[in-house]
């Protein structure tokens, strides 16, 4: 009886099972890991100032593109929110929001990530600049210490 075969069989099924498992841990730490713009992408200035008209019309966008998700308050509970992969952004979070820049939340309204879909070709630049304008809408100022 040879045990050579089985035995580099299991060895196989071995490494094939590590490999599984070592690529489903890289892929569950980076869906939890921080989304993050490129540094380039988080200095771009918005070129379209917080107006009421333009926050008027990133609010009838958002309606339209983001409330089912993040929520008619911007708080992440929209409908749809508990179907998806990944919990929807909180945008009354106002340390997460001071913490993000224009133009960094531009870069994820355009490309998105799984489950948002990127907005690059839904919506123009001056579109999406509008959504950045009224989501810092949302943000909840922190109460004064004192």
């Amino acid at each position: 009886m040879a045990s050579g075969p089985p035995k580099k069989k299991h060895t196989l099924v071995l490494i094939a099972l590590s490999v599984t498992f070592v690529l489903a841990v890289v892929a569950t730490f980076n869906s939890l890991a921080g989304w993050s713009a490129p540094a380039s992408a988080r200095r771009v200035p918005n070129p379209v100032p917080a107006t009421d008209a333009a926050i008027n019309d990133g609010r009838l966008n958002y309606t339209e593109h983001c409330k089912s998700c993040h929520g008619v308050n911007g708080d992440g509970n929209g409908d749809r929110a508990s179907k998806l992969s990944a919990l929807p952004t909180d945008f009354t979070n106002a340390g997460n929001m001071e913490r993000a820049t224009d133009g960094e939340l531009f870069w994820k309204i355009t490309h998105g990530r799984r489950p948002m879909p990127g907005f690059q070709n839904k919506l123009t630049d001056t579109e999406r600049w509008e959504l950045v304008d009224y989501i810092r809408t949302f943000a909840k100022k922190p109460a004064p210490a004192k």
